[in-house]
């Protein structure tokens, strides 16, 4: 079984690992720490299963999600973030993710998401489950109407990011942060980026780490 694993942090790849090989012992990890060489090894080897970090260095789990389906449409992704499901979960289901898991969720549970997902399942939490049917009926809150690049960089803004920061985390240009910076004012019907703090805030979106 050959898994690639894509994480910034190396001592979170470090217990994965140790995780995983401890419960498959004929399993296979390649370990990268950004999008975009997540993206590079999925085109160059085949692959069982991808596990990737939502929040990485250049191209974002979320964003390195769509082309991964774009190029590997059958190939399983299981999503790990320190975000609450509230935030991603429905979004990385709906991308293609085979799979959800909080990062703080106890490490039998990768076990039991790792199984299901190569036995060709989702992942999917009871939580997840409640949420996907209610998505239709309850009405969403503001910042669930964001695209996903907007939620991106709210996100960073909510962080007290600048806009040249941004530009630079997410290789884009300036100009194109602050179109997204004015877009997502309008939608959540905000004034300023400290706005956006409090609101980030007051709706559990900023990670608590």
């Amino acid at each position: 079984m050959k898994i690639l694993l894509a994480d910034d942090h190396s001592f979170i790849r470090l217990g994965l690992v140790q995780i995983l090989k401890d419960e498959f012992h004929d399993v296979s990890i390649t370990e990268v720490s950004d999008g975009v060489a997540l993206l590079k090894e999925v085109m160059r080897g085949n692959w069982d299963l991808v596990i990737s970090d939502l929040d990485m260095p250049g191209r974002g789990g979320l964003e390195a999600l769509e082309q991964i389906k774009q190029m590997r449409p059958l190939l399983p992704v299981l999503i790990l973030s320190i975000f609450p499901e509230d935030l991603y979960a429905i979004r990385v289901l709906k991308a293609g993710a085979a799979g959800y898991l909080n990062k703080k969720a106890a490490p039998h549970e990768l076990v039991i998401a790792v199984r299901k997902i190569l036995t060709g399942r989702k992942y999917i939490t009871e939580d997840i489950a409640e949420k996907l049917l209610l998505y239709q009926v309850v009405p969403q809150k503001p910042h669930e109407q964001l695209s996903n690049r907007e939620l991106e960089v709210f996100k960073l803004l909510a962080e007290g990011r600048t806009i040249s920061q941004i530009a630079e985390i997410l290789s884009l240009a300036t100009t194109t942060i602050s179109s997204h910076r004015a877009k997502i004012l309008e939608k959540l019907n905000l004034g300023t980026n400290s706005d956006i703090t409090r609101y980030a805030i007051s709706n559990g979106i900023l990670a608590d780490v």
